[in-house]
């Protein structure tokens, strides 16, 4: 199947699409989160190894558990928004390959042989993934306000303890406040980002 999307989509996903900083305070549905990774889970990852793992941060209680690990620029909008999703990688993805991937029964091999080349697998390919979440969430009319300001070893300590999973950034959800947007920053143009060889 192949298709191209309109302006009024593009707009939704991309252009108008903002990085949000202060949420309405409306809440986010259980089922709407599931539709979310349910759109996510399509989006291509090398050997379909699809290593990200997710905590949807939902609950008064969670908030608290998550709110010492945050910068301080990063606490406020993080407990006003309706979800946070704790966006990470599992290191040993590799283990879920013969069912991912069951057309080459071999493939765990092309992982497994260096916990470094694993990890360093796991992270690209869950940051992909944490992109087709934000393009997800943004298609299914959700706000997003992504952010690197935390503690990741205390992240992994409180969210991520006995498992092979790191975490690699967060997102905010919800329907955002305009009133927070900051004022859009410019992006590079084509000739001083690509060149066509």
């Amino acid at each position: 199947m192949s298709g191209k999307l309109g302006d009024e989509a593009l707009d939704v996903i991309f252009r108008e699409a903002r990085t949000h900083n202060a949420w309405k305070d409306e809440p986010v549905s259980d089922e709407t989160l599931k539709q979310l990774y349910d759109l996510m889970k399509w989006g291509p990852t090398s050997a379909n190894m699809s290593p990200a793992r997710i905590i949807f941060v939902k609950s008064k209680e969670a908030k608290e558990k998550l709110a010492p690990a945050l910068t301080e620029g990063n606490l406020k909008k993080t407990m006003e928004a309706p979800v946070t999703a704790v966006i990470g990688y599992d290191v040993k993805f590799y283990e879920r390959l013969p069912e991912l991937f069951p057309h080459a029964p071999e493939a765990k091999t092309w992982f497994n042989w260096s916990d470094e080349w694993a990890e360093m697998n796991a992270f690209r390919n869950g940051s992909l993934q944490g992109a087709y979440f934000m393009i997800a969430a943004r298609s299914l009319g959700l706000d997003c306000g992504p952010m690197s300001g935390f503690d990741l070893n205390k992240v992994d300590e409180l969210f991520f303890a006995g498992t092979n999973v790191k975490s690699n950034f967060l997102c905010n959800l919800g329907h955002g406040d305009p009133a927070g947007l900051f004022a859009r920053s410019p992006r590079l143009p084509f000739d001083d980002a690509c060149s066509i060889v």
